[in-house]
């Protein structure tokens, strides 16, 4: 039986409106996953800079394509000069704006980085019309080579698999957090088509979710058997004895093999350690960070409070009679409208469609509690057994030799 991938969407791409001829970055709005899936249209810099910032794009391979495509999207939709020296001189202003839209990540500015040298390095003789043209194509060629590597990851990953394997994932690498395929998504994919995933465990990875809400949702499509538990059932499923290895991405590794991953994995990795389970990163090489020696001198991302101190949904009104379609047509007659309501909470409400569309955040903690949200911490090298890459199978203290 083979994964069902073709039933994942792709996360990120370069399009053209054929109505007014404008290019735009298109994106899934992960933020609003899985009940509903929206599509994103982004024409400016400052369009996929907001969407990296609010993280309806987020893993660090999309991430990187990402900003890519932002470098070029201002080049093909924002740029008014009319000088190569120009021309050069806005994209290292955009490629430095949109490579710092979020810290923790190394792929956002390595991507942005390698639209900037792209540009830099093109033949100064070529017409700038066609300097632009060759900058939108590479930025297109790095959503195709992510997509060639997830898969090569997915083959270098059997190595660890025995049949029937039982893993258990935290947060999401999956398709979704590439152009396509996948980190952990990619292993998974490719053993559960070889006979060597029997099942997954699905960390629901609070605050945001993102594994009750993105993983479960990508295994379920793609036909992959799995189960969603709360990150605080970790410990008894390994106690249990039904965990056969642990499979996590990585938003930045050190020289040292120290690497960052979203907050909880830290947890994930002692128990598995304690329980004599292997706890194996999937990762491309552009999440390796060599000019970091150690964990402790990456920057740890600080997110919101209010992603701790409620939750949020997003969901469609489907009126059932004509009192409640007219009255909701009244509210949104101006376009969305915000609701006022009581203690902190905030709901939107837009018509769309047949239908009408909520976002809505409810609080659900005390006023004026304090809050710690890091959106990621550091699992050291000697709780990792080995770093699935692209370029093989690599222990990590031979990481910086492998690589350099």
């Amino acid at each position: 039986m083979a994964a069902d991938i073709a039933n994942l969407p792709r996360t990120i791409w370069w399009d053209v409106d054929p109505d007014d001829g404008i290019a735009g970055v298109y994106l899934i709005d992960q933020t609003r996953l899985p009940l509903v899936g929206d599509i994103l249209c982004c024409r400016t810099l400052e369009g996929v800079e907001l969407a990296v910032k609010s993280l309806a794009l987020r893993g660090a391979p999309a991430l990187g394509v990402g900003a890519a495509m932002a470098v070029a999207l201002f080049s093909e939709n924002e740029f008014v000069g009319a000088t190569r020296e120009e021309w050069l001189a806005g994209i290292d202003a955009a490629a430095s704006r949109i490579g710092s839209a979020r810290p923790t990540a190394v792929n956002l500015a390595w991507g942005a980085e390698r639209a900037r040298a792209f540009a830099h390095g093109l033949d100064p003789t070529l017409p700038l019309e066609q300097a632009r043209q060759a900058l939108v194509a590479f930025a297109q060629q790095m959503a195709a080579d992510d997509e060639a590597t997830n898969r090569t990851i997915g083959a270098v990953g059997l190595q660890v698999l025995k049949p029937d394997a039982r893993v258990l994932t935290h947060c999401t690498a999956g398709s979704l957090g590439t152009a396509y395929y996948g980190t952990v998504g990619g292993v998974i994919y490719t053993g559960f088509d070889q006979g060597r995933i029997a099942h997954v465990w699905v960390d629901e990875t609070r605050p945001l979710n993102q594994g009750g809400r993105l993983t479960a949702w990508e295994m379920m499509c793609a036909g992959v058997p799995s189960t969603l538990i709360a990150d605080n059932m970790a410990a008894s499923v390994m106690a249990s004895g039904w965990v056969d290895l642990v499979l996590v991405g990585a938003d930045r590794i050190c020289a040292n093999g120290d690497t960052a991953n979203k907050i909880g994995t830290l947890g994930v990795a002692i128990l598995a350690q304690h329980y004599g389970i292997p706890l194996y990163i999937c990762a491309p090489t552009s999440t390796v960070d060599l000019g970091l020696a150690e964990g402790n001198r990456i920057p740890i991302e600080q997110r919101d409070p209010r992603e701790l101190e409620g939750f949020t949904v997003s969901g469609a009104i489907l009126p059932d009679d004509a009192n409640t379609s007219q009255a909701l047509d009244l509210l949104t007659a101006s376009g969305a409208r915000e609701l006022t309501m009581k203690d902190g909470h905030q709901m939107s409400v837009e018509r769309k469609g047949g239908a009408y569309a909520f976002d809505g955040w409810f609080k659900m903690t005390p006023p004026g509690v304090q809050v710690y949200n890091p959106a990621f911490d550091v699992t050291p090298a000697e709780l990792i057994t080995g770093i699935i890459t692209e370029r093989g199978l690599i222990a990590p203290a031979d990481l910086a030799q492998t690589l350099e």
